[in-house]
């Protein structure tokens, strides 16, 4: 009782009031500084994406990494803030950190290594953010490119957090115009040469009509010979990320035109025999 007689309760208040409030002025004024730095980057990547004439892709993908940057930044700064709050010495604070960093130092060479090989993706132009790539078994569009992680959209929605560390191999499928390809049969009862003419028409049709084909469609002709069915292969070369759909196209328009000329498109038949007892 004698302990808490003694204590200053007045004094104690004051001082813990004071640093709630210093710690409250710390949070709003991390939060300001956040979100204005933020904006301030996001419109410096516009002009220079407009000034120098970089691709948007380029342009959010450098944008992305300044954006983590900076938050890394903020954050030590923000904690750095908090301990002198509490009088605590800010220099010793990093002597820690160094000697903590060097306890540590062998078991955050994944780290490192994520760094470095995110700075060479970033150097090289290997990826950029809106890329369709494969890496490390995920295919998918790239959303990210961070110091330690690069973050990659599947197709499913899901989002893959790829250590930059097992990037070991890239490939970017957004570089260059696309192949779309199409394998369609026939009867063999069917006349080959008629089949080919009414498929470059049809082709010739497409072409035309969609502006996403930078090259045919062409039929190069028979493909294959299967076990009831002559593969005939159409071929042709469009803008990037466009070859689905001009694949899913071409099949539509080629089922109708065999349709409307009676050609026809094999497909497997079974056949049940019953056996009767005598």
């Amino acid at each position: 009782m004698e302990f808490l007689e003694n204590i200053n309760w007045s004094a104690l208040m004051t001082s813990a009031g004071i640093i709630i409030l210093k710690l409250i002025g710390i949070i709003i004024v991390f939060l300001i500084v956040k979100a204005v730095g933020n904006k301030v980057i996001k419109k410096m990547f516009d002009r220079i994406q407009q000034r120098d004439n970089i691709s948007p892709g380029r342009s959010l993908t450098l944008q992305s990494l300044t954006l983590n940057v900076f938050s890394y930044v903020l954050i030590f700064i923000f904690v750095v803030m908090v301990f002198q709050v509490f009088e605590y010495d800010a220099t010793a604070l990093l002597a820690g950190a160094g000697v903590i960093g060097l306890a540590i130092g062998f078991g955050a060479q994944g780290l490192v290594s994520d760094v470095v090989t995110g700075f060479f993706l970033l150097l090289e132009k290997q990826i950029d953010v809106g890329d369709y790539v494969t890496v490390a078994g995920f295919d998918g569009i790239v959303e990210q490119v961070g110091l330690r992680t690069t973050q990659i959209r599947g197709f499913d929605g899901t989002l893959h957090y790829v250590p930059n560390r097992e990037i070991t191999n890239v490939s970017n499928h957004s570089r260059g115009n696309m192949r779309a390809l199409v394998d369609i049969g026939i009867s063999y009862d069917d006349n080959i040469d008629k089949a080919i003419a009414i498929l470059q028409n049809v082709c010739d049709q497409i072409a035309a009509e969609d502006e996403n084909i930078v090259d045919g469609p062409n039929v190069l002709g028979v493909q294959a010979l299967g076990s009831s069915d002559v593969v005939i292969r159409v071929l042709a070369k469009t803008e990037n990320m466009q070859q689905w759909a001009v694949e899913r196209k071409l099949r539509k328009a080629m089922k109708e035109a065999f349709d409307a000329n009676g050609i026809e498109i094999p497909f497997p038949h079974q056949v049940y025999i019953e056996k009767k007892s005598e």
